[in-house]
């Protein structure tokens, strides 16, 4: 595939990773905040993001699985959650915290789990997605090209 076509196909997978609600303008904020000087900036916040998530993720499972369930612990880890989805735009990780908090607040198990589950899935799909969208800026970069805005 030539480079032309290859920052077509970026554009064009960027533009749809918004188009179906998966980033929205936060993470056109956290890209305009890498240059020259730290290439690797959204890569490397991402990563971060990435992270913090999977170990908020499986401690938030747990919690879920004690006898008693520390609701106000699992209310601030959700917010954790929350916030850095927010910091990167991963807009619907986002949406589905707010609504896991609400059942946090009101003690509702079950409502827990089944957010817990749909959280778990939406974060997969971002985090594959936006995977995907580094390899593809890779190669662009490998082939000689540039990123196009």
């Amino acid at each position: 595939m030539d480079l032309i076509q290859l920052q077509r196909q970026l554009v064009d997978y960027r533009t749809s990773l918004y188009h179906e609600g998966f980033l929205d303008e936060q993470f056109t904020q956290l890209q305009s905040l890498q240059d020259e000087n730290n290439p690797d900036f959204v890569v490397e916040v991402v990563s971060l993001f990435f992270e913090d998530s999977e170990r908020l993720l499986n401690e938030l499972s747990k919690a879920l699985e004690q006898q008693i369930i520390d609701f106000k612990r699992m209310d601030a880890q959700v917010h954790q959650l929350k916030g850095s989805s927010s910091s990167i735009g991963a807009h619907r990780v986002q949406k589905l915290c707010i609504v896991f908090r609400n059942y946090c607040e009101v003690h509702n198990v079950e409502g827990c789990l089944k957010c817990l589950q749909q959280v778990k899935h939406e974060y997969g799909i971002i985090k594959t997605k936006l995977e995907s969208m580094f390899q593809l800026e890779q190669q662009i970069l490998n082939a000689g090209g540039s990123i196009p805005v």
